[in-house]
């Protein structure tokens, strides 16, 4: 039976590891990188290598970045009494991108899911327990994704922080149940955002 070599079934298996991408897309991606000039192809790998060297967690809302803090956490003009949980920092990145929000964030990095061995401890809730102990946050807004395990991750923080003097929100259900944040539309995310209820 006829094969790449092992060089290049190496480079199709690495692909094919990836989210999304199937056997054929990972073959089409090794033909690409094999008909692009050297320097493209050795970009990519240099851009890899790169953001797993520079790119790290926020120490304090565990959002990507290439400091100790995030920009956003650096930011002075931004509302330190709120904080918007999310799952993932690809949510972040949705909710930034409609100009509306100024407060500050913590990605949980995840969701509770037991089916899938997850649990409290495997996320970030106690750094953020400890953010709202501080005594500087008046309001968190939940915006977990509009799942049953998002839903149920709300659920836990919210319980875990009754004993604190801070307002609970979530986002209104503009967002359909079932739908991911980073699918979602600019309107759809603002009047989810602005028309948040206690939780």
């Amino acid at each position: 039976m006829a094969s790449y070599g092992e060089t290049v079934n190496t480079l199709i298996e690495q692909f094919a590891r990836l989210p999304g991408i199937g056997r054929k897309s990972a073959e089409r991606l090794a033909y690409h990188l094999l008909r692009v000039p050297p320097q493209e192809a050795f970009a990519l790998a240099d851009a890899i290598r790169q953001v797993r060297e520079r790119v790290q967690h926020c120490e304090i809302c565990y959002m990507l970045a290439e400091e100790s803090t995030c920009e956003i956490c650096q930011n002075p003009n931004r509302d330190t009494s709120t904080i918007c949980i999310v799952e993932q920092p690809r949510d972040v990145m949705a909710l930034e991108q409609i100009g509306t929000y100024k407060g500050l964030y913590h990605v949980l990095l995840g969701r509770i899911a037991p089916l899938d061995g997850v649990g409290p401890e495997d996320l970030t809730i106690e750094p953020l327990v400890e953010r709202v102990q501080a005594g500087t946050v008046e309001e968190i807004i939940m915006a977990t994704n509009p799942t049953v395990e998002g839903d149920g991750t709300a659920l836990y923080i919210s319980n875990r922080l009754q004993d604190f003097p801070v307002k609970v929100t979530r986002l209104a259900r503009g967002i359909n149940a079932g739908t991911v944040l980073e699918y979602a539309n600019r309107e759809m995310l603002s009047d989810a955002l602005n028309g948040r209820q206690a939780f």
